[in-house]
């Protein structure tokens, strides 16, 4: 992916990811819902799949009563800016650790397909796909889900 757009909107966009993933880490929900647009789409695969921020936040929520604490690392993020629509499109690598209510404990390798969208100056995600690639034991010993082999 080419990285295009003005680097004040691909810092801003930045930001957005990171403020995301801050707030999971936090299990901030003001924070985290502040970063979709009011009709964006989350689909997590499996036909999972929500429309609007707040059935997002409901499902999050929903999701987060799940865990005990859950650490998500941006890996790497790239973005494709249009400065003058105020869309874009990135990927985002996410590293999660994850400590679920019933005191297993894991890892999740994946990406997240984005779509961005600036609204009232703001850049928010208009959609977030997961990928997975690997979800499982600390110790890699679970397939992943992207095997070339």
């Amino acid at each position: 992916m080419k990285n295009a757009g003005s680097a004040e909107n691909r810092i801003a966009v930045g930001d957005l990811v990171h403020h995301y993933a801050d707030a999971v880490v936090r299990r901030d929900a003001d924070q985290w819902a502040a970063t979709w647009a009011p009709d964006a789409v989350w689909e997590l695969g499996k036909g999972r799949r929500v429309e609007g921020r707040e059935a997002i936040l409901e499902l999050w929520n929903n999701a987060m009563d799940g865990f005990k604490a859950v650490v998500q690392n941006v890996v790497n993020h790239g973005a494709s800016l249009d400065d003058e629509s105020g869309s874009g499109i990135g990927r985002c690598y996410i590293q999660e650790s994850w400590w679920r209510a019933d005191d297993s404990k894991g890892i999740l390798l994946a990406y997240y397909d984005d779509a961005y969208i600036r609204v009232d100056g703001d850049w928010l995600f208009a959609s977030r796909e997961l990928v997975i690639q690997y979800g499982g034991p600390q110790d890699l010993s679970a397939d992943f889900q992207n095997a070339w082999a």
